[in-house]
């Protein structure tokens, strides 16, 4: 009897802990900034022009000067929390008439900060925003091309959540980067893209952060709550198997970057209340591209976040006035208070999953026919308890969940496999949970 009130003290308290949340979480969303984030928005503006293809020697304008300042600032930061960050270039020769958009060689470079994890080192999650900018020719690199909004408002974003976490240590490393060459073709994102495989990183999911800070629509709505969450339905480089497999199985849309896109709404829902995250089925807006592109090429979890509103008269426009419109990407339009705020979800959600176990590994299902559904996993080393989530077939976020224990199977009984869909996560000692993990395999009678 004493035993078996033990073991039910023991899972109440588990569970308990479990659906806690983190005071480390509150005291990062409100570190977060908007007047450092105003004051290095404009600190980029002011080199007049970033274009990929800009001036790389002089002090004060172009892409050169402005990649040598956020090296700086990177390493400023890293001297602030004793040398925690690895900061360093990361350069891709391209050469002049790879796509239309290179008309002279040009060394892409990327600035690299890495926050070293102390339990899973090589196991990374990836905060970007782009350099460069550009003004309505995507070849012009010598006007002045502020792009406060596009996207100084996301390297912004970028820098300050590296001055954030970096207070803290976390299990996992995280990446703040700055990418370039992302209005030419996506070439900075592709470089370390590759650098990522070349070095056998295990990137957990990459945030791709391009227009944070823009609250009024071209189509005159104001919102300073709602963001886009834009992730693609399954890997690029998916195989045949897999494809046949999802026309019977499900999973059409619960690849990596749907559950990486999924976590950004738990978080946000759970710390952030007030935000309205918005899941976008979509690998980006309509017909268009960002550097969390080159990253789901290749097989890696990527997203993009962003705006809600976009106002077209301030993206890739010549600075002018016609009919009375200002057009160009300028200072004043850049709403500082709403990038405080989605740089607050960006490093919520990457603290989360910094602090969390790997995710499960070979998650199998079962139940055809049965009035029950079956999983079964590999556990995970750092893994104090498993959460099962199921969810309606056309919701977008995991609705239902059960915490397991350590075990690695489960049978939800009375649940029909048929009517839902199901996942697994890893939790950690903190309570804090991997990315959810959609069954690969099928468990055969």
């Amino acid at each position: 009897m004493m035993k078996k009130q033990l073991t039910l003290s023991f899972l109440f308290s588990s569970l308990l802990l479990f659906s806690q949340t983190d005071q480390k979480i509150y005291n990062i969303i409100d570190a977060v900034s908007a007047d450092r984030i105003k004051k290095d928005i404009k600190t980029l503006v002011n080199f007049g022009t970033r274009h990929t293809l800009s001036d790389t020697v002089s002090t004060t304008r172009g892409i050169g000067a402005a990649r040598r300042w956020i090296n700086a600032e990177f390493n400023k930061i890293s001297s602030d929390c004793n040398d925690c960050l690895s900061v360093f270039y990361q350069k891709n020769f391209i050469k002049k008439g790879t796509g239309k958009r290179i008309i002279h060689d040009v060394m892409v470079v990327n600035v690299v900060a890495i926050q070293k994890g102390t339990k899973y080192p090589n196991n990374y999650i990836i905060m970007s925003g782009d350099i460069d900018s550009r003004v309505s020719n995507p070849n012009n690199y010598t006007s002045n091309s502020p792009g406060a909004n596009d996207n100084a408002s996301g390297m912004a974003g970028t820098i300050e959540a590296a001055r954030v976490l970096s207070k803290h240590t976390f299990e996992n490393s995280i990446v703040y980067v700055g990418l370039s060459g992302e209005e030419q073709g996506l070439f900075g994102g592709a470089g370390l893209a590759k650098h990522a495989l070349e070095n056998n990183w295990k990137i957990i999911g990459v945030l791709n952060n391009d227009m944070i800070g823009n609250i009024e629509g071209v189509d005159g709505v104001i919102d300073n709550r709602t963001f886009r969450i834009f992730s693609e339905p399954v890997p690029a480089n998916e195989t045949e198997k897999q494809r046949r497999s999802r026309r019977f199985y499900g999973g059409e849309v619960d690849g990596i970057s749907r559950q990486l896109a999924r976590y950004v709404h738990t978080m946000t829902k759970t710390y952030m209340p007030e935000m309205n995250p918005m899941m976008v089925y979509r690998l980006d807006r309509f017909g268009r591209g960002g550097h969390h592109r080159p990253f789901n090429d290749v097989g890696f979890a990527g997203i993009r976040i962003m705006e809600a509103h976009e106002n077209y008269t301030q993206q890739h426009q010549d600075i002018r006035t016609e009919n009375g419109i200002n057009y160009g990407d300028t200072f004043e339009h850049v709403n500082f208070k709403y990038a405080k705020k989605l740089t607050a979800v960006n490093a919520i959600t990457m603290a989360g999953l910094a602090s969390a176990p790997p995710a499960p590994t070979n998650v199998a299902i079962g139940g055809i026919v049965e009035a029950s559904a079956k999983l079964q996993w590999n556990k995970v080393k750092g893994a104090k308890a498993y959460k099962i989530y199921w969810r309606d077939t056309t919701s977008p976020t995991w609705d239902h969940s059960r915490v397991v224990g350590t075990v690695s199977s489960f049978t939800l009984e009375g649940i029909v496999i048929d009517n839902f869909f199901f996942g697994v996560a890893a939790i950690g000692k903190n309570g804090h949970e991997s990315v959810v993990a959609f069954p690969s395999k099928i468990i055969r009678k």
